[in-house]
């Protein structure tokens, strides 16, 4: 079977509508936040699918809306590991902290933590905008070209700044989710009876995060290598970008929300629920 953006973007919209049905997913805050990353990752998919076509077929777009898609693309690429970390956060809290977790995690707490993560993901695009600009060329601003990040990143110094920027957010959140999950592993230890399964399960859920972490933090790496191979051979540059727009970029997007929303007991019978409705009771 054959996953392709477009795909990807269906079965985003299925989990999408099936978190908008029932109003316990807006009292909760950690279906919040995962509908966040569902919406911050839908959005790139879109984008990213629609300048691959525009790419191939060497279709040039005005430079004033490539500054746009630039931005979003690069908010949305940040908020999607920001808000995992604060969904491990959130999970730590429930473990460590239970008398505390209902007066720190509530929907209005929620859309705090939405607007924190939302303001740090645009910090990297503001840096590159501002490099690009106080360079001077003026002369870009009215042409049409094919959207690109290279676009923007006229000088090697540049290139240097995005890669540090992106490697300080991804030690950030792999640090916070790494305290978080040794916290936990030394509360389920000193745990017994029921309490032990429930902090083993959250322990799992931080974990998970983690590795969900770990497949969105991986495009960071790619512009690290992008730099070197463009400098050597723009042939060989093109096809590692392709090859790292699959494999670090469509595919953690498609498998990553299926992994988490599956695993959730409560999300998986709303879906259940929601699939025997369409069918007619034909399924399952």
């Amino acid at each position: 079977m054959r996953l392709d953006g477009s795909e990807a973007c269906q079965i985003r919209k299925n989990i999408h509508l099936d978190l908008t049905k029932s109003d316990i997913f807006y009292r909760n805050m950690r279906y919040i936040l995962f509908l966040v990353t569902l919406m911050s990752d839908s959005i790139i998919l879109i984008l990213t699918n629609v300048l691959l076509v525009r790419s191939f077929y060497r279709l040039p777009i005005p430079m004033w809306i490539c500054f746009i898609i630039f931005t979003v693309l690069s908010v949305c690429s940040y908020v999607t590991p920001l808000t995992l970390t604060v969904m491990s956060l959130e999970r730590y809290i429930a473990i460590c902290m239970p008398l505390r977790h209902a007066d720190l995690c509530f929907p209005g707490r929620a859309l705090h933590c939405i607007l924190i993560v939302h303001s740090l993901s645009l910090v990297p695009s503001i840096i590159v905008l501002s490099t690009f600009f106080s360079l001077g060329h003026f002369s870009v601003y009215t042409d049409s070209h094919i959207c690109s990040v290279e676009l923007f990143i006229v000088e090697n110094w540049q290139g240097n700044l995005r890669s540090a920027v992106g490697q300080f957010y991804f030690s950030f959140m792999l640090v916070s989710i790494i305290i978080c999950y040794i916290k936990i592993i030394k509360i389920a230890r000193s745990a017994s009876g029921e309490n032990k399964q429930v902090m083993w399960k959250g322990m799992r859920t931080v974990l998970l995060h983690a590795i969900q972490l770990l497949l969105s933090l991986s495009q960071m790496w790619c512009p690290i290598v992008e730099n070197a191979v463009l400098k050597i051979d723009l042939q060989l540059f093109i096809q590692i970008r392709f090859f790292n727009y699959i494999m670090f970029s469509l595919c953690p997007r498609c498998l990553s929300p299926l992994i988490y929303g599956l695993r959730d007991e409560t999300f998986l019978l709303h879906w259940a629920d929601g699939i025997w409705k369409d069918t007619g009771g034909l399924v399952m």
